[in-house]
């Protein structure tokens, strides 16, 4: 049993407690609160005078993918030969003791949703898992979360090069459509094949893996910077009547009232670094502020390796200086991506019942340059101590 006490404990299912307690066992948040009756036998971790969070979740990132400092060897994000590839898995080419990990536990990320680039169509299933672990399998807390599609220059950039379609908007999209239509086409046989066998379709892979988007399970990931992109992934999204997030989002400010009235849920990032490619020339830390004011929930990614995971924070802190409110910048990297992800019954927030994924700092991570990171905890067990604490 491990308690944590006397530290300001930032709990995003309600009020800051100051002077908190949190009990764990057995890997879960067994208490929450103050003046709680600490067991004789527990593990005291005395944070006075720090500050208690959830663990951060990144909502949109591709750590053990393309992994740290290799090259080629590492690089197993894009399977860039056929731009159709649903039935490609996250979990068969995540590296758990890639050094991204490291970083990650570090830095105070206890949670990754990871998966396939950009450089496809239909790039293939991304997952959530814990950043803590040396074999994926025990590491997953949902797997599949979303079905990864891509817009704009990347798919139109890696198959002019090959000089095959798609080297166009149009031609993106139409393969898009084309695929879901044999997807719908294929759930529908599915479905009659159980009154009627003779119905039912020859198994294909790549159909299979659209099924649990087909019924709605998981949403699309759309990979959409402009405001031309976020469009099209809207209007296909509406025509199938499917589920689908919004990721990247990198003119969403432009387009806010009408995000507003789609009602999807945006990844906005990553904000940092240099505008490498034209559809970023508008990118601004105001997104996430401009957002939230019209009512969208948002969450804040790295899109590591793009941005460095453990660099999360830096990326909600330059929101909040943009004008995003504190708080929905702490919501962006917490319960946000936890809820839009389908895994808030477990990660984002400090709750009785949830997996007991806590980060304490010295300072405020999204404020103070100099906070440091003093511990990290996944699933109740230490994972990361600052030595100098």
């Amino acid at each position: 049993m491990l308690v944590i006490k006397n530290g300001c404990i930032k709990t995003m299912a309600g009020e800051d407690i100051p002077n908190g307690q949190i009990i764990i066992e057995e890997g879960k948040i067994k208490a929450v609160g103050t003046g709680l009756e600490i067991p004789k036998d527990a593990e005291i971790i005395d944070a006075n005078g720090m500050l208690v969070t959830p663990g951060f979740v990144d909502g949109h990132c591709h750590i053990g993918l393309f992994e740290e400092g290799i090259g080629f060897e590492g690089e197993d994000g894009n399977e860039a030969v056929e731009p159709i590839t649903p039935q490609l898995r996250a979990i068969d080419a995540i590296n758990p003791l890639d050094q991204g990990f490291i970083d990650a536990i570090e830095g105070g990320v206890t949670c990754a949703v990871t998966g396939p680039g950009s450089a496809n169509v239909i790039g293939g299933s991304f997952l959530a898992m814990k950043t803590y672990g040396k074999r994926v399998d025990d590491m997953v807390i949902k797997d599949p979360v979303a079905m990864k599609i891509a817009f704009g220059e990347n798919p139109k950039r890696v198959y002019d090069e090959q000089h095959k379609s798609p080297v166009t908007r149009m031609a993106i999209a139409a393969l898009l459509r084309e695929t879901l239509y044999e997807a719908k086409q294929y759930k529908e046989d599915l479905e009659a094949s159980v009154e009627d066998p003779d119905k039912k379709p020859d198994f294909d892979l790549k159909l299979e893996a659209l099924m649990p988007v087909m019924r709605k399970e998981i949403p699309l990931k759309a990979h959409a910077h402009r405001t031309d992109d976020i469009f099209t992934a809207l209007r296909i999204a509406k025509e199938f009547d499917l589920d689908i997030t919004l990721d990247h989002c990198t003119e969403g400010h432009l387009i806010a009232d009408e995000l507003k009235s789609a009602g999807k849920p945006c990844f906005i990032g990553p904000t940092f670094g240099s505008r490498v490619k034209y559809e970023l020339k508008n990118k601004s830390f105001e997104t996430p502020k401009i957002l939230h004011e019209a009512g969208i929930k948002i969450a804040i990614i790295t899109d590591s390796n793009v941005i460095p995971i453990q660099h999360i924070n830096m990326c909600a802190g330059m929101a909040v200086k943009a004008g995003l409110p504190e708080k929905e910048a702490w919501k962006a990297i917490t319960i946000n991506p936890a809820q839009i992800t389908g895994i808030a019954d477990r990660v984002g927030s400090i709750e009785v019942g949830k997996d007991a994924d806590i980060a304490i700092f010295k300072g405020n991570p999204l404020l103070d340059i100099d906070y440091e990171t003093v511990m990290t905890i996944i699933d109740g067990k230490v994972v990361y101590k600052n030595n100098k604490f």
